[in-house]
């Protein structure tokens, strides 16, 4: 997903979030609904969390400099760190603390009807924001596979982050829909306070899957097995190429790719020669591979 997209997706999902917060605030203040409350702070969580997500985009995008010689790309990686620990210290942990507290004290809903308005509206929204991530995620993608695969495989957070969450969030209202309905059928509040706690353990599980996803990607993880083959494909069919090491491929940002690799080169040729070939590789490499922007060849059995 390039850029642009990248931020078309986080600006609608933020503007989503934020207008829902509001919403399901005021649904809490009228109903008194827990869940309600563990919603809205769900939807202010996922809004600050658009907001890093914007920020690490374009932080990611400075030129590399003295001191950062390979860019800053990695960037977007810690601040997606930085969103999947907030969505779970202040969305899981928040949620679930809330959820203890209404079955401690429970309170007699209220306007239920208020409660079920919030939820419909925030369904629509929380719907339009994930339809247009998933467009825009789908688009990106250069070959078929199902949108799970492309998730796992996926070296953007900009944008699976944004569709895990949306996603999350959608899951989030029908437990919070569940509460307020089975409160209201009972007459008892507990139910109220479970949602808010199922909530919170939902967005714990989807925090800790995001610490894993970008916990491999600030490490460092190689290009997708295709284009490391598609790239040993590249150089083994150049006549100059006698032998070569497996690539080795980094990724420093979504689409920025390192490539090193050990060739050998045919002992008759001359240093001009492997020069010439090793420009041709990497000319090669590049048309075949946009988002490769730096090659480190080392040539052997160099002979003047």
């Amino acid at each position: 997903m390039s850029v642009g997209e990248s931020k078309v997706a986080i600006y609608a999902a933020m503007a989503a979030n934020l207008a829902i917060a509001i919403a399901k605030f005021i649904g809490a203040a009228i109903t008194g609904s827990s869940a309600m409350l563990s919603e809205g702070i769900h939807s202010i969580v996922d809004t600050v969390n658009e907001v890093l997500l914007l920020y690490g985009l374009n932080r990611s995008q400075r030129s590399p400099d003295e001191d950062h010689p390979l860019g800053y790309g990695q960037e977007l990686y810690f601040w997606s760190l930085i969103v999947a620990v907030l969505i779970f210290a202040l969305g899981g942990g928040v949620s679930v603390y809330e959820g203890v507290k209404s079955i401690q004290h429970p309170e007699p809903a209220a306007n239920v009807l208020v409660s079920y308005g919030v939820l419909g509206a925030a369904a629509l929204f929380e719907g339009a924001a994930l339809a247009v991530s998933l467009r825009s995620f789908q688009q990106s993608q250069t070959q078929p596979q199902s949108l799970w695969s492309a998730l796992r495989q996926s070296k953007d957070p900009s944008a699976f982050v944004v569709i895990v969450e949306d996603g999350a969030a959608l899951v989030g209202l029908l437990f919070a829909f569940g509460g307020v309905f089975l409160s209201e059928r009972t007459g008892n509040s507990v139910y109220d306070g479970m949602a808010s706690i199922a909530i919170g353990i939902l967005l714990t599980i989807v925090a800790i899957a995001l610490v894993g996803e970008t916990k491999g990607l600030l490490i460092g993880e190689s290009a997708a097995p295709a284009i490391r083959e598609n790239i040993r494909a590249i150089v083994q069919a150049d006549a100059a190429v006698s032998k070569l090491d497996a690539p080795i491929t980094l990724h420093l940002g979504p689409q920025d790719i390192m490539v090193a690799m050990h060739i050998e080169f045919q002992d008759a040729l001359s240093a001009d020669e492997i020069e010439a070939a090793t420009r041709r590789i990497e000319r090669k490499i590049r048309e075949a591979h946009g988002e490769v922007k730096r090659i480190f060849l080392e040539a052997a059995s160099i002979v003047s």
